[in-house]
């Protein structure tokens, strides 16, 4: 585990291309601070081949049967499962998130959504007929992705497979922190035989790639996934050529527990909702809002449920929370529990003491009680921190909840699924959690307001990347 693998190309039209320039970006493993693997730093020329490539590849990807291309991702659903094991492996390494958990969830989820979206593209009704119109469906052409280092390979998969069976060709500028799963599922897509130009893959960073993507004139879309900041530039960048957009960004999604919810469950289903990926996750449940009158009782809950996450390095398997990304991320979220415990936070769990591990970027798991216009109730924090906030009646919990700039995610918990049902409809946001109702992958998955626009997962996120085109005929005569 201490040798460190060099990558020196890029994936363009078909091939491995060696990169033009001999600079190259270190991916660290999150657990041990070594150096795992390095890519090469792409190039604005690079990132204009790979675009040039698609362009030229459209025409015929485009023109393939929808079962043809289908099949190209059901071999490519396939060599992800034959190839699991080192998949999720370097994922653990590199994000943080524990072996076991980065197989289930890092990988195998991704696996099912190339499968899945092959089975919408067949189902999927791709003409109509409209009154004396047939409206039709077509792919809307070369999409450049952007894509975040937390669930790197579910966002790409997310992204290129709905993409790629649509009839579009892509463009990948994966996260520069977590690039060895987009090549390795690079050349699995190679080995699957996709045709050359139709996926193209260039390492690098997003002012030199990424803004190539979001200007090129023969880009017609670009989905991004990471923060809202970065995605204002993306959408500044695209507008002037009018490219559709799409962007899945930040959040600070609501927990909000009713007085006759079942408590302890709503606060472990919270905690756990908050902890996965170690706080790592767009639409994870950050802020847990209680009655004041039960705020003691969820403090003792919060304690039990927060101190099953035992800390330690991603491939042991002993561990439930991994370390954080990168040590610029674990200093950031390290700022942000001392700035909460500057501004009066009652420090429930954790702290701002990184656990003691000689390496790694470890932060504590951590619960706070703060006041809604803390700066940790608005800000997103991006780590296993959950701050709990008090509410005295169901119309103050839903202005809390829809009081940030975001509205990606949240929760409700109530004694009837019906109650819940009720609040959740006040919410601003683009899915709430029923009493603990699962993650469904087939269900749209995308937020209001800052948190983006579009939608991801089944037919939604599918459908992002089609046009409509209206043919009017003449009414037949009598």
């Amino acid at each position: 585990m201490t040798s460190t693998k060099r990558y020196a190309s890029h994936y363009i039209n078909g091939q491995w291309v060696e990169a033009n320039s001999s600079d190259s970006l270190p991916v660290h493993d999150s657990s041990t601070e070594a150096v795992m693997a390095t890519v090469p730093a792409g190039t604005a020329h690079e990132a204009e081949a790979a675009v040039l490539a698609a362009r030229a590849a459209f025409d015929g990807w485009a023109a393939l049967p929808v079962e043809t291309r289908a099949a190209y991702l059901d071999k490519v659903a396939a060599g992800l499962k034959a190839r699991s094991d080192e998949m999720a492996t370097a994922i653990a390494r590199e994000v943080g998130m524990p072996l076991k958990m980065a197989k289930a969830v890092q990988v195998g989820g991704p696996a099912w959504h190339w499968g899945n979206f092959a089975k919408v593209a067949r189902n999927f009704e791709w003409e109509k007929k409209v009154g004396n119109s047939l409206v039709v469906r077509e792919p809307i052409g070369v999409v450049g992705c952007i894509t975040p280092w937390n669930f790197p390979l579910s966002q790409i998969t997310l992204k290129i497979a709905p993409a790629m069976v649509a009839g579009c060709t892509v463009v990948l500028k994966p996260s520069e922190i977590a690039p060895v799963n987009a090549m390795i599922l690079a050349e699995i897509i190679h080995e699957a035989g996709i045709p050359a130009g139709v996926f193209n893959l260039v390492n690098g960073l997003g002012p030199v790639v990424g803004e190539v993507l979001a200007t090129h004139p023969e880009v017609d879309m670009v989905s991004f996934t990471g923060s809202t900041r970065a995605g204002k530039r993306v959408s500044e960048l695209a507008s002037q050529s009018v490219k559709r957009i799409a962007l899945e960004l930040g959040g600070k999604s609501a927990s909000v527990i009713l007085d006759d919810a079942n408590f302890e469950a709503a606060v472990k289903g919270t905690v756990a909702a908050c902890m996965l990926n170690s706080g790592q996750t767009c639409s994870a449940h950050t802020r847990m809002l209680v009655p004041s009158s039960r705020y003691d009782e969820v403090k003792a809950l919060a304690q039990a449920a927060i101190a099953k996450f035992s800390v330690g390095p991603s491939l042991d398997e002993a561990s439930k929370l991994g370390p954080l990304v990168s040590a610029m991320q674990r200093d950031r979220v390290l700022g942000f529990i001392r700035t909460g415990i500057e501004e009066g936070a009652d420090v429930i769990a954790g702290g701002a003491e990184p656990p003691a591990f000689a390496t790694g970027y470890f932060v504590q798991p951590t619960i706070l009680g703060i006041k809604p216009t803390d700066t940790l109730a608005q800000e997103e924090i991006f780590g296993p921190v959950l701050v709990v906030i008090r509410y005295q009646d169901e119309d103050e919990a839903v202005a809390i909840a829809n009081s940030t700039i975001y509205g990606l995610g949240g929760a409700v918990w109530a004694g009837t699924d019906e109650a819940a049902m009720k609040l959740a409809r006040r919410m601003r946001t683009g899915q709430v959690d029923i009493n603990g109702g699962p993650f469904n992958a087939n269900a749209p998955f995308g937020g209001y307001k800052q948190s983006g626009n579009g939608r991801e997962n089944g037919v939604y996120g599918f459908e992002e990347f089609l046009e409509f085109k209206s043919m009017q005929l003449k009414p037949a005569t009598v």
